[in-house]
């Protein structure tokens, strides 16, 4: 499965933050919101990662994230000059998918929750169609909306419903299998001119090929696209690190468990962020198994 990484847009309701740099290079607390979306398809087993943004920004991304290497990635870089709908992704990257299955995840939403990269791989494991990831919420009217039956299949899809069927949002993490491609590609535009992801999921949900796994109880979804959510976001990484002592969204020690590098390169990596709390945290996660 290949992933794409979609952290394009001009955030503007994070203005004037981000008039100068993209939102998913803005910290939440302790590191760049980018990791964020990049843990989790590492977490899913992916390794070959493509990241969308503006041509104004992707500098910033390569400075930050090189090829890839040394976290034992491969990392690629595309241009979206202007928001075009998030199945536009699939448009900018179908050469980087080739003929693979693809995750597609949003440059800045956050999850966070227990046993979440068994729950990703086991999603990820062999996708005939569409498998989408619903988060409960108070207030379903502003997202898409999906109702699941009791073995997971999708029965209906909202977006933005005056009177939701359901509470469970769907999520800025999308699985599909390679019809995508054709689909995304086949879409007509919206009023706005954009092709959207909801209309992507609809032709999968009429193909009776649409899943949903709940991200319930336990779980945590956060989008960060306004400066409230931004600071509440990293008010809870800042919170679940200093009680557990462990680090959310941490692509280093990530990569170390997955086995993507080992302990010596892990240990490097440490090294150089060294006079940081982060950077010796990676150390001591390699330096003791």
């Amino acid at each position: 499965m290949k992933g794409i990484i979609l952290a394009g847009g001009n955030g503007t309701r994070l203005y004037p933050a981000t008039l100068g740099v993209s939102k998913q290079l803005l910290p939440v607390y302790d590191k760049p919101l980018i990791y964020h979306p990049l843990s989790v398809l590492m977490l899913a087993g992916i390794r070959e990662i493509l990241v969308i943004s503006t041509r104004r920004d992707l500098d910033g991304f390569r400075r930050l994230l090189g090829d890839g290497g040394e976290l034992g990635l491969s990392l690629c870089y595309a241009v979206q000059d202007e928001p075009r709908g998030l199945a536009d992704a699939f448009l900018i990257g179908a050469d980087h998918v080739g003929a693979d299955q693809v995750a597609l995840i949003l440059g800045d939403n956050v999850f966070h929750g227990p046993r979440f990269s068994e729950v990703l791989r086991t999603a990820a494991r062999g996708v005939d169609g569409c498998v989408l990831f619903g988060y409960p919420v108070h207030d379903p009217e502003r997202y898409a909306v999906g109702e699941a039956d009791d073995d997971g299949a999708l029965i209906s899809l909202e977006e933005k419903p005056r009177r939701p069927r359901s509470n469970r949002a769907i999520t800025g993490l999308y699985f599909y299998d390679n019809d995508v491609l054709d689909i995304a590609k086949n879409l007509r535009p919206s009023a706005r001119g954009e092709l959207e992801i909801t209309d992507v999921n609809l032709r999968y949900l009429a193909a009776g090929k649409a899943r949903l796994i709940d991200l319930g109880r336990g779980f945590v979804w956060l989008d960060t696209g306004t400066h409230e959510s931004l600071s509440e976001a990293g008010q809870y990484v800042r919170i679940m690190e200093n009680r557990q002592g462990v680090r959310i969204a941490c692509v280093e020690e990530i990569a170390l468990r997955m086995g993507f590098i080992d302990r010596e390169s892990c240990y490097r990596l440490g090294q150089r962020l060294a006079k940081s709390p982060y950077g010796r945290y990676v150390m001591e996660i390699a330096a003791h198994p």
